[in-house]
This record gives C-alpha cells, structure tokens and sequence, in this order.
C-alpha cells in the first residue's frame, strides 16, 4: 500500500497529474464535541481521518484536508472545548469548497463523516456542484446488528465509537473514566438521541462493553462497505 495522497502536501502540477488519473477526492468531515469523559473532543474527526487515510493510500486517490468541525449534537449543559458550527453554515462552507475544487478538475466528491446527528447530515447530503457527483457515505449509517451488544439503541461515544477509537487511537481513550448512560423507553427506539439530557455524562450507550478487538472488525467493516460500495473495488 502506498501513502496516502494528501492534497496539503502536493503542488499544482502534481493534483493535476493525479486528477487527470483519477478525478475522485476524498473529504473527511468531522466534529468538535464531547463523547463521554472517556474520549477526546476529536472522536468523529480521527474515525474519519484514517479512513480518508486508508482508502487514499489503497485506491491511490486524492484525500482533501480535514473539515474539523461540523453540527454538533445539542447538549443541555455546555462541555469544555466543544465547538459547532450552524447546519447553513457548514452547507456553505462545503459548497464553497466543492466548488472550487470542481473547476480544479475533481469529478466525484466522496464527503466521508461518522456523526449521525439530522442537522449534519443535512447538510452534507444536500451539497450542490455543477457536473461533478457527490457521494456522502455515514460510517455509522451500517447496520451493526451482530456485531455489537446493543445496536439499536442511541449511540453517542457508546460501545461503537470506543471501540472504533480503540482500534484507531488507543492513546487516548480513557477507558478507566467510561460511564455507560443509556435512555429508556420511547427515547430508545429510532437510533437518535436528539438533546442529550442534562444529566448525562456527555455520551449515550455503553462505552464500558467496548474492545479493541471489535473497534478492528467494526474499522474492516466500515472500510469495505465504502471501498466496494462507492470506491467499486471486488467484494471481498
């Protein structure tokens, strides 16, 4: 596998030469937000930095800088360092970049974000160019059943995102500080947490049922969805 081909770190005349190969991009969208005591502000943005990592270097494709922040969660009471920005102001900002990108010769946008959370998938889902075609692709919009001990609950730095973050940067998960929050009843069903409650720890399931060992399977997964998927790679 090669490296990954980061748009930051190329000249003009090299995009064009990797573009007139392969007008695909790759776009990591992250957040800025609390999942929990346990993991850091930057859980969704790291998922989908090494995925946008993985799949360049695999399909030798252009990987675009990461988008840091994105339409966080709403939380009841505020977390240290969470910052958001507003579904139209996030709409805007990738247009704005899309477009530019477009005239650069980019034929396929790949918009890749692991945040659930309706405002941001609004947003990311609803982008517009001229010609060029945009695939938004969820990480947590798979069907985990079978996979994790509670897949249908709300998930919000829970099993799925620990593990994940296990597997993708141990260093920094805290396991020792995990606190499992789960909703019950109507709150339950339908996957979205909406607000989170005043009460909780800042995350929604139950981190403390979390392992590397599935963070690597749930990572392979994800990974081969999107590379059979919307890369058109051989299923496996």
């Amino acid at each position: 596998m090669s490296a990954p081909l980061h748009l930051k770190t190329l000249v003009p005349d090299e995009v064009r030469f990797i573009l007139e190969r392969d007008a695909r991009l790759l776009v990591p969208v992250g957040t800025c937000e609390q999942h929990g005591p346990h993991l850091p502000l930057g859980c969704d943005t790291l998922i989908v930095e090494r995925l946008a990592d993985d799949l360049s270097a695999a399909f030798e494709i252009l990987r675009a800088p990461t988008i840091e922040y994105g339409v966080n969660t709403a939380t009841r009471r505020s977390f240290p360092g969470n910052a958001a920005v507003r579904r139209k102001t996030l709409h805007r900002w990738m247009n704005d970049l899309l477009g530019d990108w477009e005239q650069a010769g980019v034929d396929t946008f790949i918009i890749l974000t692991a945040h659930g959370h309706d405002p941001h998938q609004e947003a990311l889902s609803t982008l517009r160019t001229r010609r060029a075609r945009i695939f938004t692709v969820d990480a947590f919009a798979l069907d985990f059943t079978g996979h994790l001990e509670d897949p249908d609950g709300p998930m919000h730095g829970s099993e799925l995102d620990t593990s994940l973050l296990l597997y993708v940067a141990p260093a920094l998960v805290r396991m020792e500080r995990a606190r499992d929050f789960t909703l019950s009843g109507k709150r339950r069903t339908g996957g979205s947490i909406g607000k989170l409650p005043a009460h909780s720890p800042g995350s929604v399931g139950r981190p403390s049922v979390a392992t590397r060992e599935k963070g690597e399977r749930l990572y392979k997964m994800i990974y081969d969805r999107i590379a059979t998927r919307v890369l058109g790679a051989p299923v496996p």
